[in-house]
């Protein structure tokens, strides 16, 4: 599974906005200097952010964006869906038609494997907030099952 830096720098934008700007407008120009990321990209990245219901813009003086929720009612997976990252791990297509992403169209073998992923890191994001992250309290992940496994026997 790879998130690129869209989803990675929408998040890290968002965080630095509900850090920043619980009592103000927060500009692009500042998060871009201190999260590091190139200002015309966040441009790119707030506007889908803003079309996404997730942050509103202020103009004027003193003018920049803010959360439009809560930190706390905002939770990652909206922020990665907004600029339109997904969220799977398999190769295949979602919009093609139910077909896998083998030559003949059929799923290969590890699909439901790469499926099931992709659903533990949809839930995975979905239930953390914005302040979560800010306050430190992820989610553990959950702990491998591994009873009855034979270590030796896998070696």
């Amino acid at each position: 599974m790879r998130l690129s830096t869209k989803g990675r720098y929408a998040v890290m934008a968002m965080t630095d906005l509900a850090r920043h700007g619980e009592s103000r407008a927060v500009s692009l120009a500042e998060i871009a200097t201190r999260q590091e990321i190139s200002l015309s990209y966040l441009e790119q990245l707030f506007a889908r952010l803003r079309k996404g219901g997730l942050v509103r813009s202020v103009r004027g003086p003193g003018g920049g964006y803010r959360l439009a929720a809560p930190a706390q009612a905002t939770v990652i997976s909206a922020i990665v869906q907004a600029v339109d990252e997904p969220l799977r791990a398999t190769r295949c297509a979602q919009h093609n038609g139910g077909r896998g992403c083998m030559a003949k169209g059929e799923r290969c073998l590890t699909h439901d494997l790469w499926d099931a992923l992709s659903a533990q890191i949809e839930d995975y994001l979905s239930h953390i907030t914005l302040a979560d992250v800010l306050n430190g309290r992820l989610r553990p992940a959950p702990a491998a099952d591994t009873a009855g496994f034979d270590r030796t026997a896998a070696a």
